[in-house]
This record gives structure tokens, sequence and C-alpha cells, in this order.
């Protein structure tokens, strides 16, 4: 079971719920613009609170599936970031995929940081995993440090990886493997 963390006195990390559609609406209305260059092309209904409702309803039966983990970042009730550990696979793999994003007027403070090391700490004590993987674009400069500063090593590229930004990108490959526990 994921838990809520102090990132810093004023920042704190929880799971998502679904009664945080309209600060989730908020926080992706607001940084629509700074997230665009990093993220897929979102339609008209992702920005309505409806599609955060039914987005946040599917985060929360694929947290309770175990299918992932995902948490908000707030300062006070204003969400201001977000990581997410998808594709949570057990048996022999144990991997999962990190995901992360900071509200414009949050970066460079070493939020993106902290969550990182919060999601992999969950990863490794809370749901068992032995390896965490994560995709940067190439030009993705504060991602690529974000992971590099949690411990996380470049491990190939896939060429047209992701649909982000209307095109097919490629993407840089990292991975951390957080035990040597057996898998259960």
């Amino acid at each position: 079971m994921i838990t809520e963390a102090a990132l810093t006195p004023e920042i704190r990390m929880r799971p998502v719920t679904e009664d945080d559609a309209a600060a989730l609406l908020d926080a992706y209305v607001r940084n629509q613009s700074h997230l665009k260059r990093w993220e897929p092309r979102r339609n008209a209904a992702f920005y309505t609170l409806e599609g955060q409702a039914a987005r946040l309803k599917t985060m929360v039966e694929r947290q309770r599936a175990e299918e992932l983990a995902a948490w908000l970042l707030f300062d006070g009730d204003r969400v201001v970031g977000a990581a997410t550990l998808n594709s949570v696979v057990y048996g022999p793999f144990r991997n999962a995929s990190l995901g992360y994003w900071l509200d414009a007027g949050y970066t460079g403070r070493g939020l993106a940081t902290r969550a990182a090391r919060e999601a992999l700490r969950a990863a490794d004590e809370d749901l068992n995993l032995h390896r965490v993987e994560a995709s940067t674009l190439p030009d993705n400069v504060a991602s690529r440090r974000v992971l590099a500063k949690v411990g996380f090593v470049q491990i190939g590229s896939a060429p047209n990886y992701l649909h982000i930004d209307g095109a097919w990108q490629d993407c840089l490959i990292f991975q951390t493997i957080l035990n040597d526990r057996p898998a259960l």
C-alpha cells in the first residue's frame, strides 16, 4: 500500500483519489502549454471535470488491482505535480515504469527528484519491486538530471518510442535496480 510523504514542509505527496478531479483539472489547465512539449496530445475531454474524474476513477481502480501507484504533489490544496509507477508487473519481472511532472512554477526546486526518490522507495519497500524503468526525450535535460540523481542509468535508446506532442518521438531508456531480493 502506498502512502503519503512530506517532500518539503510545504509540499506533500499523496496517493490520488477520485476526489482530486477539480484540483488536477486546475493543474492541467494552468500547465497546458508547459507540459505540451513533454506529453501526448490531449483531447478536449481531458480538460474537463468529467474527463479528470473518469481518469482518476480508472487510476484508483488500477491502484486497487496493484497495476499502478500514483501520487499527486500538493501545495496546500493546489496540485503542483504528479508521480506515477505505471505498468506494474509482478512475478519474475517485478518492474514498473516511472513518470512525473511538475507545475511550471515549481521547477528547479528539487521537487521532481524528491518525488522520484519517494516513488522508488515505495516501489522497493511497499510494492516489493526489483526494477524501475523510465524514458525521456533526448532533449529533456532536466528529467535526465532527475533520473541520474535518484540512481537511474541509461540502458539504451528507442526510436519512435512514444507519441508525444503530436509525433512519434525517440526516447532514451533508463533503469534502476532496487534490490536483489528473490521474486516472490
